[in-house]
């Protein structure tokens, strides 16, 4: 199998979605074969469940100093958001500078470049995060 055809083929990384509990009725991402609540009750009872991509920003930092292959990108603005069916993700904010996000800024998720990979260049995709007010 080929790697950009690999990574199209994670629904957690390009569409979101994730498993809803039949038995709680939790909603987990990414994907999990149990519930961590209901453990072995959930067996058997989780469904594909694809999440909105809406949600509210937690906590919010700036990275100056980025891991190796995203120093081209910094400074950038990393964030934990609450997605409105409950789960938690972290990912980077675009098209926003620091002072127009803080704890409670309402976000949602858009398809962008991640990065690029070694000397073939295969372009990873996958979902960041972009303040309700950009779009307007």
């Amino acid at each position: 199998m080929q790697t950009p055809r690999f990574w199209r083929e994670i629904d957690e990384r390009y569409a979101m979605k994730g498993v809803k509990c039949g038995n709680c009725g939790s909603v987990l991402f990414p994907s999990r074969t149990l519930c961590p609540k209901c453990r072995h009750a959930s067996y058997g009872k989780l469904t594909p469940f694809k999440l909105s991509g809406k949600g509210a920003v937690e906590a919010v930092t700036t990275v100056h100093a980025p891991p190796a292959g995203f120093e081209l990108q910094a400074p950038y603005l990393l964030a934990l958001v609450r997605l409105e069916e409950g789960p938690r993700v972290t990912a980077q904010i675009v098209d926003a500078k620091p002072d127009q996000v803080g704890v409670g800024t309402p976000v949602h998720a858009v398809f962008r470049r991640i990065n690029t990979e070694g000397e073939s260049g295969v372009i990873q995709y996958g979902y960041k995060f972009v303040p309700e007010r950009a779009t307007l």
